[in-house]
């Protein structure tokens, strides 16, 4: 070839395009501004969104290279990411198909056992996966430093040159091109145009303007290394880089760098005269998805409150999503998950049927030194034969709900779980053991299982720092405080702060004033108001049965769980205690056979409250007798449906062989209507006038139950304890109602006073005077 070449004229226009590359520009074309998203992206962007069901069918023997994103939607590392993987999937759009990009939201819990197989432990995950790969164990852990683009783009094109077996059909080579391919490449390729570009070793310039053309024809993009020294002195390069493009009719011509090289190199060979988009390789599927669900319809919450809804929604994913993740759960990992289900079981003041699930899956847990996850998923599955303990199926997001499904929900609702625990810690646990369980429970738990390992690595820096110097209960609450407070001050106004809920400095002035403290224009904080509003706030009459998931029976009363509800705890049968509970079962069941009478009219129950439902089958609850099981050496107890009244009739021995009822629920003062149960032969007993004779005592419902076992103990009437006759005291009486007499009296008192003072003066006065008449 002559050293000197001639410069090439200008050529004819474009030619037209032809008509398969319409059906390839229809399906790069961008979605309208309203389609739905799916997670943090939408069918908008230029990247495969893939589910449970598309993404092995989409990655699996295709002849593209995939680089899949695993992520969470909740994950406030995944939300600062996801800007960067729309752009690189903007950015190398045009690699398709030799390199094709997805994502999928793991957050999902129908993607959850396709990310387990992926094992996928942490998000964002971003793996590999050269063409032709037949398992997941092909994936390969993508590498890069930040967040730009830049040492992606260099990851996915290193990891293509590693898959020599199996080379994406549409890629062209990427390695260095030789003086002897110049010879003879235009014999053995059909194109009219050959660009080299000129580089160092390290550079990937080349590579990527390569991949950047793969989707146009008549043109052939090469890279020639600088240690090349044949092609450097007959080209005469001198920088790099530098480019060069070559005509088929053997002349050449310099092509001129202007700013960033690898936009101006891509624009310009693609305006050249008969380039022109080609379509020879497609994706043979459509790997995307659409969206399934509908967006929750909104509920209106009242941050002074909790939500238990949140609560077992944390727990539920704790344990059904996050711990779930891992083949095997073993060594430090079990114990951490061991210690997390204890402290759930110790400090959690949940629905009987929750705390039922949790003390089950605890004892399971006890003696077990590995589990795999398919124990482990079913040692988590609601179990018909267990209906009094379950947990809820799917997450329910109240006062944790976010503006949109991606924001605030499980963090949000972990976080709330933590503070109540340390709270109920502070108030349940006997003060000679100073020391807090909650916290080392939290950082093993984040540790080990918390799929934001970014976050998990800002909460374990934040641990390490201090965490050992917290030197009892109360301490903790306002470690845990302060440490979520330096959270928000970190995440506010970055991509995972909903704009609707601002992460604030909490608590606001509108929930505790007295919390802060201006001092010369500064703001402080009071620590001992802190503690008293955290005591407060989390305590268990502050938790609201509002927006729950009833599995079956009606929908349960919307409102406080309050004084009401002992714990949890306390409605289990102790070992020892079942026949103990069957007697006085029994015994009660006489007395309301003493009471029977005929079916109630309607309007006699509407008077008594039980038909406030408006469905006369809602309180028809019944006793079930279960067979006595050999394998779990239980004694045979008599489980109550509870699908129409509350807990609180099941706290005394008169009903604990009922204790572990399913869906228990809460009665209130106004709640206390007729509850009617029926034994194996439908036989009705009308409970009503036991408890309405009681009731006209001016006892609550809790105090009505413990009268009721007084009066089975003595066989004759209501026969209270003193200390039952002096709590009936203050029968009726809110601490407001209380504080109200103590207030009058006291200034009766001083009335009084002022009134004796001021005759007893007039008294002395008078007789002082001249001509007073003596006695």
């Amino acid at each position: 070839m002559p050293r000197r070449l001639s410069r090439a004229r200008p050529g004819l226009p474009l030619p037209p395009p032809p008509a398969g590359l319409l059906l390839l520009a229809c399906l790069l074309l961008p979605l309208p501004p309203g389609a739905r998203s799916l997670g943090l992206y939408s069918p908008s962007d230029p990247m495969a969104l893939l589910g449970a069901d598309s993404l092995e069918r989409s990655v699996f023997n295709s002849s593209s290279a995939w680089v899949v994103e695993f992520y969470a939607s909740w994950c406030g590392h995944c939300m600062q990411f996801a800007p960067t993987w729309k752009e690189l999937a903007r950015d190398v759009k045009d690699w398709r198909p030799a390199v094709m990009l997805g994502a999928i939201d793991c957050a999902e819990m129908t993607n959850q056992k396709i990310c387990s197989e992926f094992k996928i432990t942490g998000y964002p995950t971003l793996k590999f996966f050269k063409p032709f790969s037949r398992k997941p164990d092909d994936g390969i852990r993508l590498l890069h430093h930040g967040d730009g683009i830049q040492s992606l783009r260099e990851s996915i094109i290193a990891n293509i040159e590693r898959s020599e077996d199996a080379w994406p059909p549409a890629c062209p080579p990427l390695e260095a091109f030789s003086a002897p391919e110049l010879r003879g490449f235009f014999q053995a390729n059909s194109v009219a145009y050959l660009a080299l570009i000129f580089e160092k070793e390290d550079s990937f310039l080349g590579r990527e303007v390569t991949l950047d053309m793969v989707q146009f024809d008549n043109i052939a993009v090469r890279r020639v290394l600088n240690s090349n020294e044949e092609l450097v002195k007959i080209f005469n390069v001198t920088t790099f880089p530098s480019a060069f493009l070559v005509f088929s009719n053997g002349s050449c011509s310099h092509i001129p760098v202007e700013g960033d090289s690898r936009p101006f190199y891509r624009n310009f060979l693609r305006r050249l005269p008969g380039v022109y988009r080609g379509g020879s390789f497609r994706p043979t599927v459509k790997p995307t998805v659409e969206p399934k669900t509908t967006p929750a319809l909104w509920k209106v919450a009242d941050r002074k409150k909790l939500y238990m809804a949140d609560l077992e929604s944390a727990i539920l994913y704790t344990l059904r999503m996050e711990a779930a993740r891992f083949l095997f759960l073993d060594k430090e990992r079990l114990s951490a998950l061991k210690q997390y289900v204890a402290v759930l079981v110790k400090y959690f003041p949940g629905r009987l049927v929750v705390m039922n699930y949790l003390r089950n899956l605890d004892r399971w847990l006890g003696p077990r030194t590995n589990v795999s996850q398919s124990e482990w998923e079913e040692a988590l599955r609601n179990k018909k034969e267990e209906p009094y303990a379950r947990l809820p199926e799917t997450p329910t997001w109240v006062g944790c709900q976010g503006s949109k499904p991606e924001f605030r929900g499980y963090p949000c609702s972990l976080w709330t779980l933590f503070h109540l625990l340390t709270v109920q810690e502070a108030l349940l646990s006997p003060r000679f053991i100073p020391q807090s369980q909650v916290l080392p429970t939290m950082r093993g738990y984040i540790h080990y299982f918390f799929g934001c390992r970014e976050c998990a690595d800002h909460f374990e820096g934040m641990a390490a720092e201090s965490m050992d110097r917290v030197r009892n209960k109360d301490g903790a609450i306002l470690w845990l405080w302060s440490r979520h407070n330096r959270v928000n001050a970190r995440l506010a106004g970055t991509n995972s702060d909903d704009p609707k809920f601002r992460k604030i400095q909490w608590p606001p002035r509108d929930l505790c004033w007295s919390c802060q403290l201006t001092i010369n224009g500064r703001r402080m904080w009071d620590e001992r108001e802190i503690l008293r509003f955290f005591k407060s706030h989390f305590s268990r009459s502050n938790i609201y049965l509002d927006f729950l998931n009833r599995e079956r029976g009606p929908p349960g009363r919307r409102g406080r769980d309050v004084e009401e509800r002992g714990l949890a705890a306390e409605g289990n049968l102790e070992e020892g205690e079942g026949e103990k509970g069957r007697a006085a079962e029994e015994e009660f069941e006489e007395e309301a056979k003493r009471t029977a009478k005929p079916e109630r009219s309607r309007a006699e129950k509407k008077r008594s409250g039980s038909d406030r439902l408006g469905s006369p089958e809602l309180h028809k609850p019944s006793i079930i007798k279960m067979v006595k099981s050999t394998k779990a050496k239980e004694p045979e107890d008599d489980i109550v449906d509870l699908d129409s009244f509350s807990e609180q009739h099941y706290k005394s021995k008169a009903l604990k062989a009922a204790a572990q009822a399913s869906d228990r629920h809460r009665r209130s003062r106004r709640d206390t209507g007729l509850v009617l149960m029926e034994d194996e032969s439908h036989q009705s007993f009308d409970y009503d006038a036991v408890w309405e004779r009681l009731k006209r005592k001016g006892l609550r419902a809790q105090e009505i139950m413990s009268a009721l076992e007084e009066e089975v103990d003595k066989d004759a009437g209501l026969t209270l304890r003193r200390s039952q006759w002096l709590r009936l005291l203050g029968i009726g009486f809110s601490r407001l109602d209380v504080s109200l007499c103590i207030v009058l009296y006291i200034l009766s008192s001083m009335c009084l006073l002022g009134m004796y003072t001021f005759f007893r003066m007039r008294m002395r006065y008078r007789k002082g005077r001249p001509g007073f008449p003596l006695a």
